[in-house]
């Protein structure tokens, strides 16, 4: 059987759906399955085992020249021709759909998968699948990822497959001796799901443990640099890929960070986490085990509209971070 998976971004997206990998594997051994993906984001995908084949692509590029449409769809007129049995849109967009019916229906008794129209946002996207899962958007996105990825091929994950999954990250890169045992991520997406970087200067004086601080922008460099100046234990990380920070996040006894890719990458290689969440629903957007915790404000969240003004992580205290940190080292 031949299988495409349709994910596209971002990076903590596709984390939360590639955990669905070891379960389909399991159940098809000999399934070959391709995975098409945004181009900046396929160093997260990149030396599993589970995917045969990375298909990247370039969208995002349309935004910015609009004749680049037509590279796309050359481009994805020649992954169709890989002549796939089954397309899953794990993504739910108009534009995820579209790619899925460009490169999908060209083998007799194939069809595509992908969420039904009560089950996401960009509702016209359900047109364009055969076979269609329901879930409630407002549902953790982690079983959203495996339910519309494994039911159309028949496959059943229970919650405790979930909790007792495989790391399902993995890179080229040896483990080095890095001089650090916490890893902050201190940037995220959105203004409001950033912790203050005072608190995380108070996590770090309390845990009184060697720090780096990774970062992947000049704000988050900024604040890199300025907790490095103002502490001995923190070091500011360098500037690399996605494989590098795989690996720095693999060495760490401990990730503390937002709702970011960055920290969703610590679940899915099963090293110790704090995930932070203020404007967004922490029951819904990670899965919290023994090792990977969440700690959340007070605010009440919905998921269907999140509050941009929502800046209540600001209030999350930091002793809170340091109590549960102290447990998970």
């Amino acid at each position: 059987m031949k299988i495409a998976i349709v994910k596209l971004s971002a990076m903590g997206d596709i984390i939360h759906a590639m955990v669905a990998l070891q379960f389909i594997k399991k159940a098809l051994p000999d399934a070959r399955i391709d995975w098409i993906v945004e181009e900046g984001f396929r160093g997260i995908l990149e030396n599993n085992p589970h995917i045969d084949t990375i298909l990247p692509v370039n969208l995002k590029s349309i935004k910015t020249k609009i004749g680049n449409i037509f590279t796309q769809y050359k481009l994805l007129e020649q992954y169709s021709k890989n002549n796939y049995d089954v397309v899953i849109d794990a993504q739910g967009l108009l534009k995820s759909a579209i790619v899925s019916k460009i490169i999908g229906g060209r083998v007799v008794g194939s069809y595509i998968a992908g969420f039904d129209m009560d089950s996401i946002r960009e509702k016209i996207a359900s047109f364009f699948y055969d076979k269609k899962v329901f879930i409630p958007y407002e549902k953790n996105v982690i079983e959203r990822s495996l339910k519309v990825m494994c039911e159309p091929l028949g496959i059943k994950v229970s919650r405790e497959d979930i909790l007792n999954k495989k790391p399902f990250l993995f890179t080229k890169t040896e483990l080095k001796d890095f001089n650090y045992k916490v890893v902050f991520v201190v940037g995220a997406s959105k203004p409001n799901k950033i912790y203050p970087k005072e608190k995380f200067l108070e996590i770090a004086e309390r845990l009184n443990e060697k720090i780096l601080v990774i970062w992947g922008n000049q704000d988050e460099y900024e604040t890199a640099l300025w907790l490095s100046e103002k502490s001995d234990l923190i070091t500011l990380d360098t500037k690399g890929n996605l494989d590098d920070l795989k690996v720095k996040i693999q060495n760490a006894k401990l990730v503390i960070g937002g709702d970011t890719g960055p920290t969703h990458i610590a679940w899915g290689i099963n090293i110790p986490s704090i995930t932070i969440f203020g404007n967004t629903p922490a029951y819904r957007n990670t899965y919290e085990t023994a090792i990977n915790k969440v700690i959340k404000s007070n605010r009440i969240v919905d998921p269907l509209k999140l509050d941009k003004s929502d800046f209540s992580i600001n209030d999350i205290k930091a002793s809170q971070i340091v109590e549960i940190a102290k447990g998970l080292l």
